[in-house]
């Protein structure tokens, strides 16, 4: 395993299409799909699309790579195992861990991971507590889940264990040899934009701070760690530069990822930051937006 949190950059490319017409604006041709997943890939019912999962094959055979980027632990992955191909990578906690989903249900192999740094964690859960009192707290780590006793029922899972987070992130605390990827922050009155703001300038440059859920629940991860940072790396080791790149998403988790990819899509149900961070929009969730445009990508290569 191994920690990051310098944002990289990935290697200047410009393959462009051949088959421009004279006169048109030069356009890259996409080496790679990057999707999130709840409110973007998956419809409202948590199922993938008879038509999407037809969309995420052409792209495949067609020598386009997908990814799915997703604040989701690994353990939750199973809802796409069944339709990774090729490389069989995913991008799981808003980018704390690379996860190789080939193994199947409950054997998801941890490529890369991009921890928290207990130290870290521990001045965000003082910080947000001083900002924002009556704050709950949940831990997440590469295959533990804790979480303080207060916190509410939000996930689809059990904790290990149930503490307060500063016992919880203790350097002798439960899963201490386990690194962490980020830790959850919900708040019971608190808007939830208002409360991602009041975070992020609680926390400062300790974590990155997002959202992914409609309700108060924050995601803090390591410094740097995004969605887009650890994209980047993995288009890094391939050669694939940001232009090259074509991304999906629809809440505020995404906003980084869909700035730094070459093309993006806001989801057509996506958050008023979605909208304005993508240079596309597409049809909402529950429309299959994703395979809508992978379909005009394909057609565009033809």
């Amino acid at each position: 395993m191994t920690s990051a949190t310098r944002q990289p950059e990935t290697p200047a490319s410009s393959k462009l299409s051949t088959s421009l017409e004279q006169g048109e604006t030069p356009t890259v041709r996409p080496r790679l799909i990057a999707t999130d997943l709840d409110g973007t890939l998956l419809r409202d019912d948590k199922s993938v699309s008879p038509r999407t999962v037809a969309a995420l094959a052409a792209a495949e055979e067609a020598g386009i790579e997908v990814f799915f980027v997703t604040g989701r632990p690994a353990r939750w992955m199973d809802v796409v195992s069944d339709h990774v191909h090729g490389h069989g990578l995913a991008i799981c906690g808003n980018g704390a861990a690379v996860v190789d989903l080939h193994g199947g249900p409950g054997s998801h192999r941890f490529v890369k991971v991009r921890e928290l740094a207990r130290e870290n964690a521990l001045d965000a859960v003082r910080l947000l507590r001083d900002a924002a009192p009556g704050t709950m707290y949940a831990v997440e780590q590469t295959y533990g889940f804790h979480q303080e006793p207060d916190y509410p029922k939000l996930h689809m899972e059990t904790p290990d264990e149930l503490a307060s987070a500063e016992d919880l992130l203790a350097a002798d605390g439960p899963g201490a040899g386990e690194p962490v990827l980020k830790i959850l922050a919900y708040h019971h009155t608190l808007d939830p934009d208002a409360f991602l703001t009041l975070a992020r300038l609680a926390i400062g440059d300790r974590a990155n701070v997002t959202r992914s859920s409609p309700s108060a629940l924050l995601e803090i991860s390591g410094p740097g760690v995004s969605k887009a940072s650890t994209l980047a790396l993995c288009c890094a080791e391939r050669g694939i530069s940001n232009e090259e790149v074509v991304a999906f998403g629809d809440m505020p988790n995404d906003v980084e990822m869909l700035t730094w990819a070459g093309r993006s899509y806001a989801m057509g149900n996506a958050h008023p930051d979605v909208i304005a961070a993508a240079s596309g929009r597409t049809v909402a969730n529950n429309e299959d937006g994703v395979a809508v445009v992978i379909e005009e990508l394909l057609a565009e290569r033809c």
